[in-house]
């Protein structure tokens, strides 16, 4: 039986939020991968990329795995409704709930990670919290079925981790091996711990307007939430 893996993709989304775990899971054994959004027009991601949706809400088969990205777009979808009720929906018979980077306050916004431990990325990590989570600043974090990996790049080690779980152990190192993940960073900055007070200071200055914005839809998000 097909494996049915499920992104949501959306307009402004970090693609690499995206292909990462995708290079990983479409060489499970029988992988059927769903890109998801309303409609099937082209979307334009973070930086320019197009991505075609080949599913949309309403043809969108149950899935096993359903997994949202990250990327600055997240802002718009922490009140639609119509993208949490689809979420929510899926969520009720996936075998695995899972978010990558800042997909996780998507998740948090539909009511999916009350009470459960949770990895984003960590500009926007302790807004989790707003939801019922608990923000843990790992890679990849696994709480029952619900999986969620840090900021970008932990995308692939979010992959494989659920290729294991999925699959087994063998697979997902085969499956590693094959893609050639052997990552040896040319620096050490890849962390707010290790990159230094200049260099976070530059990254949350950057970043700040965005970040207002999420903060306030998190806010008016969780709210509701606490309304229902």
């Amino acid at each position: 039986m097909a494996f049915r893996i499920g992104f949501l993709i959306f307009p402004d989304i970090t693609q690499l939020d995206m292909s990462g775990p995708y290079e990983v899971l479409n060489n499970l054994p029988e992988a059927e991968i769903h890109l998801i959004w309303k409609t099937r027009d082209p979307i334009r991601a973070g930086g320019g990329l197009q991505l075609i949706p080949n599913t949309t809400f309403a043809d969108c088969p149950q899935l096993d795995v359903i997994c949202v990205p990250g990327g600055s777009g997240i802002n718009r979808l922490l009140n639609d409704a119509e993208t949490l009720a689809f979420l929510r929906h899926q969520a009720a018979r996936a075998r695995y709930v899972t978010s990558v980077c800042t997909g996780a306050l998507v998740l948090g916004a539909a009511g999916l990670l009350k009470g459960k431990r949770a990895a984003s990325h960590w500009m926007s990590r302790e807004m989790l919290a707003a939801f019922g989570a608990t923000p843990v600043a790992e890679r990849v974090v696994t709480d029952g079925n619900i999986i969620t990996g840090g900021g970008v790049t932990a995308g692939i080690d979010f992959g494989l981790v659920v290729a294991a779980q999925a699959f087994g152990e063998e697979v997902a190192k085969g499956i590693q091996l094959s893609i050639e993940y052997d990552p040896h960073p040319p620096f050490d900055a890849g962390s707010p711990e290790r990159a230094g007070p200049v260099l976070v200071a530059a990254a949350r200055a950057k970043s700040a307007k965005r970040q207002a914005e999420r903060q306030a839809a998190v806010d008016e998000a969780a709210a509701r939430l606490r309304g229902i």
